[in-house]
């Protein structure tokens, strides 16, 4: 397993499909944040997580499940969800 983190990469691949510039984000964070975000200058917290994936429409987990996928060397986003799917089960049984 890697270890670096791919978050900003991962942000910034949702925040393209989403076709939001970095300007979009002025209210949740500024422009100079979100730069630094996508090139691992900055590290978002859980909240951060939160109020960034509501201003692109998407779950918390979309962006933090990109960011693992190819550090897993899963095969697909259904191998990846299989295994937290898993996890979660044995831990919250």
């Amino acid at each position: 397993m890697k270890h670096k983190n791919q978050f900003g990469a991962a942000f910034r691949t949702v925040r393209l499909a989403r076709g939001l510039t970095q300007e979009d984000f002025a209210q949740q964070s500024g422009r100079t944040y979100i730069s630094e975000l996508e090139r691992g200058v900055k590290q978002p917290t859980l909240q951060k997580i939160d109020e960034l994936s509501t201003a692109l429409a998407v779950h918390p987990l979309t962006p933090v499940v990109l960011a693992y996928l190819s550090q897993y060397d899963a095969a697909s986003v259904d191998e990846l969800l299989g295994l937290v799917r898993s996890e979660l089960r044995e831990i919250v049984a």
